[in-house]
């Protein structure tokens, strides 16, 4: 029960801390709000009205007890009421109320008004809503009825209007207040998460500036000297595999001016090839290991880069649902190698292969899904492992270095999305790319 509770808040609190924060200061003041207008309506302007219209019916009960009175000088009564209370009066001799009473039971006015008539055992009938400033009152006596246009501030009391101006100014005051210093908190927070995200995404971003109170301040100092090492650790990799590369391509070089001598031509054939593959697999590793770092991030239209990637395998296996436009910030050529590796991949060992893009919550989903023999379900963790091959390898060639997926799952993670592999509705196997839209 306890745990059903807990979750139910959690679902209900806003997700962002500025209107969290908010809802910290200004639940409090609505919570005094509510309990202080209970307390001064039940208390004070309630009971005030109750008395103000009992005080009223006394006073018009008094005026039909005079006015019916024999020999009483019903002119003079009539205008001393008038004068003195202000309260016009209207006598229909030998007629009765005949409309229908439009009592609004919500109305305290109207509950207090019908109390007090009842308890002087009057038959009557009234309309608080029928004028702006006045209640239209009516009193049956057997000869007719008395008809009374009372002014409303002698029914109920006007303090209602200062009191409820003095505590909501205040209230609206403390909450604006509130708000100005809660968003000027919170900016350097925001400011720290979009650097976060842009950064987590491959994106480049000047020098961060901590700024905000000394926690958040701190904070932005260690993202920054993070920054800074992962920076200084991806170019210092670059910068050995430059090296290793260029070191290893020439004796490389050297072996193939060696093999150009040799007569047997199966040997040279079977040398030749081992060093091909060697030098595929130190262009892609390299490719892998530096590529991104050295590519801006720029806005495309994904579904125009899948169309375009498609273009290139001019092959009509290959089909593609194109749906809505989005447009997405990142490294637009490394997201193509992504797509390219997954497609020249699909197409070594289907005949079928089927694309869709679409959109889910805040993310960009990319399906590639095809009629092969998949991947088993306990090697697809490991297949996005550098140089990892699968014993029973899904592949017909023997050039494959294990470098595709590998690759593939490093661009997406480095976009701040990933990739997963399922099970494809033909039988092969299914790649889910997400990426934070």
């Amino acid at each position: 029960m306890f745990y059903g509770l807990s979750k139910l808040f959690k679902q209900l609190l806003p997700k962002q801390l500025f209107y969290r924060s908010l809802l910290i200061v200004a639940l409090p003041i609505i919570i005094l709000q509510i309990t202080i207008s209970i307390v001064f309506f039940d208390s004070l302007w309630i009971k005030t009205n109750i008395g103000m219209t009992r005080a009223l019916i006394g006073e018009i009960k008094t005026f039909i007890d005079s006015y019916n009175r024999e020999g009483a000088d019903k002119n003079f009564i009539e205008n001393t009421f008038e004068e003195y209370l202000e309260i016009d009066v209207v006598y229909f001799q030998n007629k009765e109320i005949s409309e229908s009473m439009n009592e609004k039971w919500y109305s305290p006015i109207d509950r207090s008004l019908r109390r007090e008539l009842k308890s002087k055992n009057l038959k009557y009938w009234f309309d608080t809503s029928k004028f702006k400033n006045t209640v239209n009152l009516k009193i049956q006596k057997e000869n007719g009825y008395f008809e009374f246009f009372i002014p409303r501030e002698r029914l109920t009391s006007t303090s209602v209007r200062i009191f409820a101006l003095w505590i909501t100014l205040p209230a609206i005051l403390i909450v604006a207040i509130a708000i100005i210093f809660l968003k000027n908190q919170t900016r350097p927070i925001k400011k720290l998460a979009e650097a976060s995200k842009k950064f987590g995404r491959g994106e480049n971003i000047d020098e961060f500036v901590p700024s905000g109170a000394s926690e958040i301040r701190q904070a932005g100092y260690e993202f920054e000297k993070m920054r800074k090492r992962i920076l200084r650790h991806l170019n210092q990799r670059s910068e050995m595999l430059s090296g290793i590369s260029h070191d290893l391509r020439t004796p490389l070089t050297r072996m193939k001016l060696q093999l150009a001598l040799i007569k047997d031509k199966n040997l040279v054939d079977r040398f030749s090839s081992d060093i091909d593959e060697m030098e595929k697999m130190l262009n892609e590793y390299l490719q892998f290991s530096s590529e991104s770092n050295k590519e801006q991030t720029e806005e495309f239209e994904i579904n125009n880069l899948i169309q375009n990637t498609i273009a290139k395998f001019n092959n009509n296996l290959i089909t593609f649902n194109k749906g809505e436009e989005f447009i997405f910030n990142g490294r637009k050529l490394s997201i193509q190698r992504c797509l390219n590796n997954l497609i020249e991949n699909s197409t070594k060992f289907a005949n079928k292969i089927d694309i869709n893009c679409q959109k889910l919550k805040s993310n960009i989903l990319i399906y590639i899904e095809d009629d092969g023999p998949g991947i088993p379900i306990q090697e697809r963790e490991n297949v996005f492992k550098p140089f990892y091959k699968i014993d029973k390898s899904r592949s017909k060639e023997s050039s494959s270095v294990g470098l595709g997926l590998s690759i593939s799952s490093d661009i997406i993670r480095s976009h701040g999305g990933k990739i997963e592999l399922a099970d494809s509705k033909y039988g092969g196997l299914k790649v889910i790319i997400s990426l934070p839209f």
